[in-house]
């Protein structure tokens, strides 16, 4: 018989517990970032001078710049215009045309004019133009026409940005509906693929 209390006695041999495995670490991916994206579209060539060239799109451009390279790219469909190229211009032919529509109107003050009342509604007519009428009248024909092709070219270029085909322009013909559309497309980020627009000068 023994002598040893139960919790002297050794009892049953436990098991040598299982090694702990431990789920090895992963590097997460990088997070998507729409400044990344960002940084990307705006990889475009630089020139000599360190501007982009007349060819390429220019992001970030000023305001005076924009309007000076509207000019300069008057006729050329090809190629791409960021939307700072797009809405700086549309800001200045705003604002031009808005001035000249303020002296057209100051001419037409000093206009002599009749009104009349027609079955639609009273009329008023201008019956001895002034001077200043008259010029602004030619002015503001020929400003019209002379932004007429640059302006379609522009719009064309940034459809291009968005890596949409020149002729969505078009989409601004079909009535109420079709202008708003042609304004969000216009509104649309800039797209790497829209590249394929580009004719690089130095490849022709």
């Amino acid at each position: 018989m023994s002598d040893q209390r139960p919790s002297d006695r050794p009892g049953p041999t436990e098991p040598p517990s299982a090694p702990q495995y431990q789920q090895p670490q992963y590097q997460q991916p990088p997070q998507y970032r729409p400044q990344d994206a960002a940084l990307f579209e705006r990889s475009a060539p630089v020139g000599s001078d360190g501007r982009p060239p007349l060819w390429a799109p220019w992001y970030g451009i000023g305001f005076v710049q924009a309007y000076a390279r509207y000019w300069r790219k008057s006729v050329r469909f090809d190629g791409r215009a960021s939307r700072s190229e797009f809405w700086w211009v549309y800001l200045w032919n705003v604002g031009i045309s808005i001035v000249l529509g303020v002296v057209w109107g100051v001419g037409f003050a000093q206009s002599g004019r009749e009104t009349y009342t027609t079955p639609s509604g009273v009329e008023t007519v201008v019956t001895e133009p002034s001077a200043l009428y008259l010029i602004m009248g030619y002015v503001g024909t020929l400003w019209i026409l002379a932004i007429v092709l640059p302006s379609l070219a522009l719009a064309w270029r940034r459809l291009h940005d968005a890596n949409l085909a020149g002729p969505f322009f078009f989409l601004g013909l079909v009535p109420f509906f079709g202008g708003i559309a042609l304004l969000v497309l216009y509104l649309l980020d800039s797209k790497p693929a829209g590249a394929r627009f580009d004719r690089p000068e130095g490849s022709r």
